[in-house]
């Protein structure tokens, strides 16, 4: 069964910084695309970005410039490197990987911007 985990949420001032990290496991087959998605309180889950296993990435307009997703294929991981944080930014961070013709969601790390 395919589990998938993120860490590195947490509570940082307007303009700061945090990385967020996500790991997927119990498959023998790796993950093709891996992504990041968010869900800010009465409003519908939203993609930040995603990343596939050739390195290619796609970005939600509102983060380019300021947010980095990268990944290691040998650890089946992602990571996204959050800079310039604002308020709006706030939200429950979901990690989603896709292994095989399934995709898998983590429970989510929350991640809360303050002014």
């Amino acid at each position: 069964q395919v589990q998938v985990v993120e860490s590195g949420g947490g509570l940082v001032q307007a303009g700061g910084s945090l990385r967020l990290s996500c790991a997927a496991s119990g498959s023998t087959l790796s993950s093709n695309i891996m992504g990041w998605y968010r869900q800010a309180p009465g409003k519908q889950r939203e993609l930040v970005a995603t990343i596939t296993s050739s390195g290619s990435t796609r970005y939600a307009d509102s983060v380019k410039g300021r947010f980095t997703i990268s990944r290691d294929n040998a650890k089946n991981t992602v990571y996204l490197q959050m800079n310039s944080l604002k308020p709006e930014d706030t939200a429950v961070y979901y990690c989603n990987a896709y292994v095989g013709p399934y995709g898998y969601w983590g429970q989510g790390t929350q991640v809360t911007v303050s002014s």
